[in-house]
């Protein structure tokens, strides 16, 4: 039986950069992907922060299939028809502030790709069943009536990972860490996003959207460009998406019909669609990382932050798959693949933005958790607006007494309530 350094379970970003890391260092490794190519089975995503791919790969702008380079940030709070939105445009200061929109089932497969040619093998259509265990130890995995061993393990298998979960290294995840998904893909002729969103060139938007459209329920929607399409999808906190009459697809067939969208959909083709369990717990939902044989990345660990304003878990799915890479390279040349050895991957993500950017926002996966944000801070806000920009001439009132009007509506005391709450978890 062929043993190998390292077995990587997984193509995404986090697998798939482990295992281009190892390769490059000449680490046996082999990637175990169940999908048809690295990526195939991947919906999430839309914008990547590339500071931690620049890491992995400098010339990464020559050859990684990119679709545009993020200039403009929207968010708009949705409310009976209404919005409000707030732009913000720059080009980025410098290249490690870059973010760009990509496809990932291109994106993950290009990555995937770049860790074959480093040296990695990559087997493709390979359901892993199970890790396989020797004295409290993971000393492979196991691929029905196949077992194949190694020295250690990286999980990789996205947020429900179930081998890790099965073979007892982490806490099953609960209904109050993970929100469900819904997202599909619009083309459009050459040149009409460009019009429509007053793009120049391969500049591109990111586009987040909160309100009414969740039926009161913590989530919101998402649009972001890409070349000569739109990816469009709402996300959902699953814990109590059974409180709503309105199912994901109603939500989002919603969404779509916004007046501020549908303009926007107007007269693109459907390519795809799909739905994906997400991360949401942020640093509360990482438990395990490391032990004996084993390390988990990427998703499967937990690492995602939503902070309504900007969503990161792709950055640091590349990141962890580093880091997994360089604590397995550390090992390799002690030959010790214990807990404690492997332990090296733990501090480095504690020691890293991944682990720091995740303790700064822990608090603000509980502060998005109250009803009103997503029930009463809509109305409110489109109704101010109203209020500051309607005039009909029924005779001018004085504004002050609209606003607040408008704020008791949510309840003084509520209101400074959720900004001290809102202070402390940014």
């Amino acid at each position: 039986m062929e043993q190998f350094d390292a077995i990587v379970v997984g193509g995404g970003l986090a697998g798939a950069a482990a295992a281009y890391r190892m390769a490059k260092e000449g680490v046996k490794v082999l990637l175990v992907e169940r999908g048809s190519y690295g990526g195939a089975k991947n919906m999430t995503g839309g914008r990547i922060y590339t500071h931690s791919l620049e890491e992995l790969i400098p010339d990464f702008r020559k050859t990684a299939p990119l679709e545009r380079k993020v200039t403009k940030e929207r968010i708009s709070i949705l409310e009976g028809g209404k919005a409000t939105t707030v732009e913000y445009e720059a080009e980025p200061a410098q290249p490690k502030d870059e973010s760009y929109v990509v496809l990932r089932g291109v994106f993950d497969k290009w990555l995937v790709e770049q860790a074959e040619k480093a040296g990695a093998v990559v087997v493709n259509r390979i359901q892993v069943t199970d890790l396989l265990m020797e004295g409290g130890k993971v000393v492979g995995i196991r691929c029905g009536k196949d077992t194949l061993r190694a020295d250690v393990v990286v999980l990789a298998d996205g947020v429900n990972s179930l081998l890790a979960e099965r073979a007892g290294l982490r806490a099953p995840i609960t209904a109050a860490e993970v929100a469900v998904g819904a997202k599909e893909v619009y083309s459009f002729n050459k040149g009409v996003l460009e019009e429509r969103l007053g793009l120049d060139g391969n500049d591109g938007l990111s586009w987040l959207f909160m309100g009414d459209i969740t039926h009161g329920l913590m989530g919101g929607g998402f649009i972001y460009t890409n070349k000569n399409s739109l990816s469009i999808g709402v996300v959902v906190g699953l814990e109590h998406i059974g409180e709503s009459d309105a199912t994901i697809e109603d939500m989002m067939n919603e969404f779509m019909a916004y007046p501020t969208v549908a303009r926007l959909l107007k007269g693109g083709k459907l390519l795809e669609r799909s739905g994906h369990m997400v991360p949401e717990a942020g640093y509360k939902m990482v438990t395990t990382l490391s032990g004996d044989g084993f390390i988990i990345v990427g998703d499967a660990a937990g690492f995602c932050i939503n902070m309504g304003y900007t969503v990161r878990g792709m950055d640091f799915a590349i990141a962890s798959g580093m880091y997994a890479a360089d604590a397995i390279i550390k090992a390799k040349r002690l030959g010790d693949y214990s807990a404690g050895a492997l332990r090296y991957y733990d501090i480095m993500i504690e020691d890293s933005f991944v682990g720091k950017d995740l303790k700064t926002y822990r608090h603000f996966p509980e502060f998005l958790n109250n009803p009103r944000i997503f029930q009463k801070y809509p109305g409110m806000v489109n109704g101010i607006m109203s209020d500051v920009f309607t005039v009909n001439g029924d005779g001018a009132k004085p504004l002050v007494p609209k606003l607040l009007k408008r704020a008791t509506g949510v309840g003084l005391v509520n209101l400074a309530m959720d900004a001290l709450k809102g202070g402390r978890a940014l």
